[in-house]
C-alpha cells in the first residue's frame, strides 16, 4: 500500500512539475484562437486585435480560426474537447452563456468544460426607434405601446441574441403587447427600423452607432449602468427610472478546462496589459465596447451571473430552439 502511495505521489509531482514547466515556456508554438462566428463581426474583430497583440508580446503567433455554426455552439463543442495545454483558446460572446438554456442540446457546459481567462470588453444594448415614432423616452415608449395594443413590434438580430433577450426582458417587465421580429443579423434589423418596417429595435451598440449619429434612428436608452462615449447624450435605463434592465454583449477569452493555471493567469495578465494600451482602448471605443480585462475568478463569477439571468428570461418568455 505504501509503495502504491509513493508511486501516486511521484506521478502527481511529475504531472505538476510538467505543467509548471510547460507554463514557464509558454508559448513555444502558434496558438489557435477559435471564434464561433464568421469573420467581420465584433467578436471576430476583438479576437483579431487581441491575437495580434499577444503575438507581438509573447513571440509566437496567435491566429484566429473562424468556426461558425449553431450560434457558436459548434465552435464551443470543439474547444471543449481540445487538449487543455493553452494552445487552443476561444473568444466567446454572450451566446456562450445563453445557449445552454435556449437550445434543446448544446455540446458543452460553460462552467465544467472551460476555464475562464478574462472578460476582454463589454458593449451595452441600445433601444432605438424610427424617427416617426413619437416616443422620446423609455417611459413614453412604454405608454405608447400600452395605448396601442397589437401595433408595435421590435427588431432583433436573431432568436436568443442578447438584444432579443434584452427586448424580452423589457416586454416582460412591463407586460407589453410587443412582438419580436427576428432578423439574420444586426444590419438587416437596423435597416428594417430605418425603413419603418419595424418601428423599434433592440440592438448591440456597435451596428447602431452610425444610424443614430446620422439621425436615421433615435436612441432612447442605453442598457448599461453608465452612458457610453459614442452616444454621450443618450441616458441609461436606470436614469429613466427603469432598473434591472442591463444587457451587455460580452467578449471574453476562455480555455478548455484543465489548462494549466499558470498559462491562464499569464494570458489574463497579458490581455489586461493589452487593453490598457491607448490604441487598443481607442479601437474598442470605435467598435462600441468598453475595456474590462478582469481576473479569471471575476470572469467566472460573471459567467454564472449571466447564465442565471438569461436562463430566467428564456424560461419566462418560453423561448426554445430545437
Amino acid at each position: 500500500m505504501a509503495a502504491v502511495l509513493r508511486i501516486m505521489l511521484a506521478a502527481t509531482w511529475l504531472l505538476t512539475g510538467a505543467a509548471v514547466a510547460s507554463a514557464q515556456g509558454y508559448p513555444a508554438k502558434p496558438v489557435r484562437v477559435v471564434v464561433g462566428f464568421p469573420a467581420g463581426g465584433p467578436t471576430d474583430a476583438i479576437a483579431r486585435l487581441v491575437a495580434q497583440k499577444l503575438s507581438d508580446r509573447l513571440g509566437h503567433q496567435f491566429f484566429v480560426e473562424n468556426v461558425g455554426g449553431a450560434g457558436g455552439n459548434t465552435a464551443a463543442g470543439q474547444v471543449a474537447r481540445a487538449t487543455a495545454d493553452g494552445y487552443t483558446i476561444m473568444a466567446i460572446s454572450t451566446g456562450f452563456v445563453v445557449n445552454p438554456s435556449l437550445y434543446a442540446r448544446v455540446p458543452y457546459d460553460p462552467v465544467k468544460d472551460f476555464d475562464p481567462v478574462t472578460l476582454v470588453a463589454v458593449s451595452p444594448n441600445v433601444v432605438v426607434v424610427n424617427p416617426q415614432v413619437p416616443a422620446k423616452t423609455l417611459p413614453e415608449l412604454v405608454q405608447l405601446i400600452r395605448d396601442n395594443p397589437g401595433k408595435y413590434s421590435f427588431a432583433g438580430p436573431g432568436v436568443g441574441s442578447t438584444p432579443h433577450l434584452g427586448g424580452e426582458l423589457f416586454r416582460l417587465a412591463f407586460k407589453l403587447d410587443l412582438v419580436h421580429v427576428p432578423f439574420t443579423g444586426a444590419a438587416p434589423a437596423i435597416q428594417a427600423t430605418v425603413g419603418g418596417h419595424t418601428p423599434i429595435a433592440f440592438t448591440a451598440l456597435p451596428p447602431a452607432l452610425s444610424a443614430v449619429q446620422s439621425g436615421q434612428l433615435r436612441a432612447l436608452a442605453i442598457a448599461s449602468t453608465e452612458r457610453v462615449a459614442g452616444l454621450p447624450d443618450v441616458p441609461t435605463f436606470a436614469e429613466q427610472g427603469i432598473k434591472d434592465q442591463e444587457a451587455d454583449t460580452l467578449t471574453g477569452i476562455v480555455a478548455p478546462a484543465g489548462t494549466p493555471k499558470e498559462i491562464v493567469e499569464l494570458l489574463a495578465r497579458e490581455i489586461a496589459a493589452i487593453v490598457a494600451q491607448p490604441d487598443v482602448k481607442e479601437r474598442l471605443t470605435v467598435l462600441g465596447f468598453n475595456a474590462v480585462a478582469n481576473k479569471p475568478d471575476q470572469f467566472a463569477a460573471r459567467i454564472r451571473l449571466e447564465m442565471d439571468k438569461w436562463a430566467k428570461v428564456v424560461r419566462d418568455a418560453k423561448l426554445r430552439i430545437e
